[in-house]
């Protein structure tokens, strides 16, 4: 089974700082539903974050732990973070992309592909209903955390 989910959520923040705050993987367990730990497992050729860093991730969904890896395929900051599972249960393509309001806000959008297997087929349907509920929760929690960091 197939999922590609895309949710998007204007926030009323500048969109460097929040697109800054949701690129940074060490903000991940903070805004991201059901993500633990998230560390950088291996840094991108020119050093640090970047276009083949690798961050690996501790989640829970639908009651099961899952690690998995996510690797770096475009970064293009502030605008978009492009990141393809090398590592975990299924294989998955995540995309965060951030674009500016006229009103000075953000447009934030985050869209999930992936190919469920095994035990995440047999959750069928309710895969993509759950992948787009948390992804809600997720750009409502980057709302959060950015302004509660600018003091608002």
């Amino acid at each position: 089974m197939g999922i590609d989910v895309t949710v998007d959520r204007a926030i009323p923040l500048p969109w460097e700082r929040v697109a800054a705050y949701a690129m940074d993987w060490r903000h991940d367990a903070g805004w991201t539903q059901g993500i633990r730990t998230a560390r950088l497992t291996r840094q991108a050729d020119a050093g640090g974050f970047g276009v083949g860093a690798e961050v690996t991730r501790t989640a829970h969904f639908l009651g099961k732990r899952i690690d998995y890896v996510l690797r770096v395929a475009e970064y293009e900051p502030p605008r978009l973070l492009d990141m393809v599972s090398v590592a975990g249960p299924m294989p998955m393509h995540v995309t965060y992309s951030f674009d500016p309001l006229p009103d000075g806000g953000t447009l934030a959008r985050i869209r999930v592909r992936g190919d469920a297997s095994g035990f995440y087929r047999l959750a069928g349907p309710m895969m993509g209903r759950k992948v787009r509920s948390s992804l809600v929760r997720d750009l409502r929690d980057l709302e959060r955390q950015v302004s509660r960091r600018a003091g608002g």
